[in-house]
């Protein structure tokens, strides 16, 4: 009986896995670069755990069951309320700012679609105890570093808004109902404007104000730039916005000049609709896009300032961004910049004949040792196929060994990309020490 994968889920063969790995490996160098610490969280937690974060709702969309102890726990849909939980019980004795990374598989029951997988993979950057624009910006930036390492350069930029200006302005058109005039935000690029005007009425905002609405909308286009976003917010300070609109405006404000110190200006926009859709959002929230194409949203994140004291922790400020491998797949494919996969080898050692087998084999396991990668045949083909075997693997060189070497105590060397040869003693094989 044949099987396969459940739907929602996906085997890695090679060589995807290894790219994927090598993805993984660049953004860890990035963290570590930029003084971000690595947390390692469980797999599987406390069902109450996301109930304290997102409340019942987030059962429809979480893998839940009763262990054999009878209690209710799930496989993991997110790490942030697991990275309070364990700042909660290290607040008194964890220095100031922490930041920490986490590369971590995630289990979502939702329908599956092009780059939403039911089981996937995110890289997080936190930074705890800083309640200053400084740690927005360095998640920003470190994301952007992380994205132009694994090769995403010029393919993605940032939308960065504030939650209290969003909730400023939906107060200002008159919306009642805050959950439902974000949720219509949130979906404005995905509708028409006769259903978006639809779904700003049932928040509560008035014909006029959907109408005023629609013209600050359409003054913001599809993203302020970074240098023009002081004039444009300058613009919105006229008195009228309500509280807490004047304290998010100040704070994107400084966000942005500290974005064009940093030199993120170029990948860097206003947008007043984004709003992200966790509820736990507290004022500063950002959005990856693909420039091209359907401007798709990659990944998101942004402030929560109060989420560790739902875990028992002090009041501590935060902020956060989360980037996710299927989202990431789809950009670096379509721009042919997926990586190859597992690495080259260096050294592919050939036997000339059957009987030097062993003999190459051991040379393999010297390479190794010296640190170096290197391979040879394990089911006694011919030499020509060996050859082509190296090709494949990609190997710098090959070392051939057989009587004809052994004769004159030496060993082959064929460079594999210009073809040249020449005869090694077995001293000069090996690396310096």
């Amino acid at each position: 009986m044949p099987f396969s994968t459940l739907r929602g889920f996906r085997d890695y063969a090679p060589p995807d896995a290894a790219a994927r790995s090598e993805l993984w490996r660049r953004m860890r160098q990035v963290g570590h670069r930029c003084g971000f610490q690595e947390l390692e969280t469980p797999s599987v937690e406390s069902l109450d755990l996301f109930r304290v974060k997102s409340g019942g709702d987030i059962e429809e969309q979480v893998w839940a069951f009763d262990d054999k102890g009878g209690r209710e726990v799930a496989l993991i849909p997110e790490t942030t309320p697991g990275l309070a939980r364990v700042f909660a019980e290290r607040a008194k004795s964890e220095p100031l700012p922490v930041k920490w990374m986490t590369f971590s598989k995630l289990w979502r029951y939702e329908e599956p679609q092009a780059g939403r997988t039911r089981e996937f993979s995110q890289v997080n950057f936190d930074i705890l105890g800083v309640s200053g624009v400084e740690a927005d910006a360095e998640v920003l930036a470190t994301s952007a570093l992380a994205l132009d390492e694994v090769g995403a350069q010029g393919l993605y930029a940032f939308r960065v808004n504030d939650r209290r200006l969003a909730e400023a302005v939906g107060r200002s058109v008159g919306a009642r109902d805050l959950l439902l005039f974000f949720h219509a935000l949130d979906r404005r690029s995905k509708v028409t404007e006769r259903e978006f005007a639809a779904e700003l009425q049932r928040s509560g905002v008035g014909a006029d104000g959907v109408v005023q609405l629609s013209k600050l909308l359409a003054a913001a286009g599809p993203g302020v730039p970074a240098a023009d976003v002081p004039t444009f917010l300058g613009r919105w300070e006229a008195p009228g916005l309500p509280d807490p609109g004047p304290e998010g405006l100040k704070r994107l404000q400084d966000l942005f000049a500290r974005i064009m110190t940093l030199g993120l200006g170029d990948r860097v926009v206003f947008d007043p609709t984004v709003v992200r859709g966790l509820a736990y959002y507290t004022s500063t929230v950002f959005e990856c896009y693909a420039r091209e194409g359907d401007l798709r949203a990659l990944f998101g994140g942004g402030r929560y300032d109060h989420l560790v004291e739902l875990f028992g922790g002090p009041s501590t400020p935060a902020c956060g961004l989360a980037i996710g491998d299927q989202t990431l797949e789809l950009l670096l494919r379509g721009a042919g910049r997926w990586p190859e996969g597992d690495p080259p080898l260096d050294t592919y050692v050939v036997a000339a004949t059957p009987e030097f087998a062993a003999e190459a084999a051991g040379w393999v396991q010297r390479l190794r040792a010296a640190g170096l990668g290197a391979d040879s045949d394990l089911m006694g083909r011919s030499m020509s196929r060996q050859l082509r075997e190296a090709a494949r693997r990609r190997a710098r060189r090959a070392l051939i060994v057989g009587p004809q070497e052994a004769s004159r105590g030496v060993v082959l060397e064929r460079d594999l990309t210009s073809g040249a040869q020449r005869e090694l003693r077995p001293d000069e094989v090996l690396p310096p020490a």
